[in-house]
C-alpha cells in the first residue's frame, strides 16, 4: 500500500472514530461548545492513557512492528498473512492478531484525540472576536503538543520500546492531559459574559507547585519502573529481597539511553539494577503520599469556608492517594496483576487530573494552613 493511500485511510478512520463525540456534543451544542469539547478531550485523554497502560502491560506495543500503520496497511485484518507468519514463526513473541489490533486500537484513540484537537483549534479561530486570542494560543499549544506526542509514540515502535522514550510518551501524555484539563476549566464564555469568581483563592500555589514536582518524579520512577519491567524484581513487601535496604546499582539502572534488557554496555542488565529501580519508586512513595496527603487536607479545610466544589476534589484527591497504595503494594504481593497495575496508573492520571482542578483555587498569597472564620 502507497504511503498516500496509507495515510488518507488513517485519516479516514481517525475522522470516523472524532465524530461519534463530535455528534454527541452538536446535538447538545450551546454557547460553551468549546467547553464541552475541551472536557470531552479531557475525558477521551484519560481514557487513552489507561488504553495505553493496557497496551505496554499486555506487551501488545510491537504487535504491529512499524509505523503508523501494521505492516504497511491500515488495520490488522489487510496485514493478517504477515502477522500470522510472524506469530508463526515466533508463538510467543510480539506480534500476533490480538496483540495487533490491541496496538493499532490504541492509535486510533490517539488519532482521534488528535482530531478532536484540531476541531478545537478551528472552533477557537472561528471565537476570536468574541473570546479573544487566548483559546486560541492554547490550543495551538496543544496542537503542538499532541503533534510530539505522536513523534515520540512512533519512536515507540521504531526503536522498539527503548525504555526512556516509552518513559517520556507516558510522561507526555500526562502533560497532555495536565493541559487539556487546565483548558477545560477555563471560562471562554463571550466578554459580556459575568463569571462568578472568588473574591479570595484558598489554596497555596506553593504547595500545590510542590506537590505537582513530586508526583511528576514519582510518575517518572514508576513509569522507569514498568518500562524496565522492575515491577517484580522486589517480589516481596515491605523489604525488598528479605533486606530493609537491599543492595543497589544506582549508575546501571539509571542510565537513561540504552535498549530494553541491555546496559550502558549492552550488556543483560543486572538484578540487581532492576531492584535499584523498583526500591527508588517505593521508597519516593513515602514522600509522595506525604506531600499530597498535606495537599487534600488543606484543600478540605478550605472547602468548610469557601467553596464545596473544592471539598469534592480534595476526597477525590484523598481517596486516590489509598488507592495508588493499595495497587502498588498488590502489584507486588499479587505478582502485577493487569487490574492492579491498569487502577495504579490510572489512579496516576486522575491525581495529576486532581491538582491541575486544584490549582484553580490557588494563588501565590494563600498560606498552607487554612485559618478562616466562617462567615455569619
Amino acid at each position: 500500500m502507497s504511503g498516500i493511500v496509507l495515510f488518507g485511510e488513517l485519516a479516514a478512520i481517525a475522522i470516523i472514530f472524532a465524530i461519534l463525540p463530535l455528534a454527541y456534543l452538536w446535538k447538545k451544542a450551546s454557547y460553551n461548545f468549546l467547553q464541552k469539547l475541551s472536557w470531552v478531550l479531557v475525558f477521551l485523554t484519560f481514557d487513552l492513557i489507561v488504553f495505553g497502560a493496557f497496551t505496554r502491560l499486555t506487551d501488545s506495543g510491537l504487535g504491529c512492528p512499524d509505523w503508523p500503520g501494521c505492516y504497511g496497511t491500515s488495520n490488522p485484518w489487510h496485514a493478517i498473512g504477515e502477522i500470522r507468519q510472524a506469530e508463526a514463526a515466533m508463538p510467543t513473541g510480539p506480534v500476533t492478531a490480538i496483540k495487533a489490533w490491541i496496538e493499532m486500537i490504541h492509535r486510533y484513540l490517539a488519532m482521534m484525540v488528535g482530531t478532536l484537537i484540531i476541531v478545537q483549534f478551528g472552533v477557537a479561530w472561528s471565537k476570536v472576536r468574541s473570546l479573544g486570542k487566548a483559546p486560541l494560543l492554547g490550543s495551538l499549544g496543544l496542537l503542538v503538543l499532541v503533534c510530539v506526542q505522536g513523534a515520540f509514540g512512533a519512536w515507540t515502535v521504531t526503536l522498539k520500546l527503548q525504555p526512556i522514550i516509552v518513559t517520556i510518551h507516558l510522561m507526555l501524555a500526562l502533560v497532555l492531559l495536565a493541559c487539556l484539563t487546565a483548558y477545560a476549566q477555563q471560562h471562554w464564555q463571550d466578554k459580556n459574559v459575568s463569571i462568578r469568581r472568588l473574591p479570595q483563592k484558598p489554596l497555596s500555589a506553593k504547595l500545590i507547585l510542590v506537590a505537582a514536582l513530586v508526583l511528576s518524579i514519582q510518575i517518572f520512577l514508576g513509569a522507569w519502573v514498568s518500562t524496565n519491567y522492575a515491577v517484580l524484581a522486589c517480589p516481596d513487601f515491605p523489604t525488598c529481597i528479605g533486606a530493609i535496604w537491599p543492595e543497589t546499582a544506582w549508575r546501571e539502572g539509571f542510565t537513561l539511553w540504552r535498549e530494553l534488557g541491555l546496559n550502558a554496555a549492552g550488556e543483560m542488565i543486572s538484578p540487581v539494577a532492576l531492584q535499584t529501580i523498583h526500591w527508588a519508586h517505593r521508597v519516593f512513595a513515602i514522600l509522595v503520599v506525604l506531600v499530597l496527603s498535606f495537599l487534600g487536607l488543606s484543600a478540605l479545610q478550605a472547602s468548610n469556608f469557601v467553596l464545596p466544589e473544592i471539598g469534592r476534589i480534595a476526597k477525590l484527591l484523598l481517596a486516590l492517594i489509598i488507592l495508588q497504595v493499595l495497587t502498588g503494594i498488590s502489584n507486588v504481593v499479587f505478582q502485577w496483576p493487569l487490574a492492579a497495575a491498569l487502577l495504579h496508573t490510572g489512579g496516576s492520571a486522575a491525581l495529576v487530573f486532581c491538582l491541575v482542578r486544584l490549582s484553580g483555587w490557588a494563588s501565590w498569597d494563600s498560606p498552607c494552613h487554612i485559618k478562616m472564620v466562617k462567615p455569619l
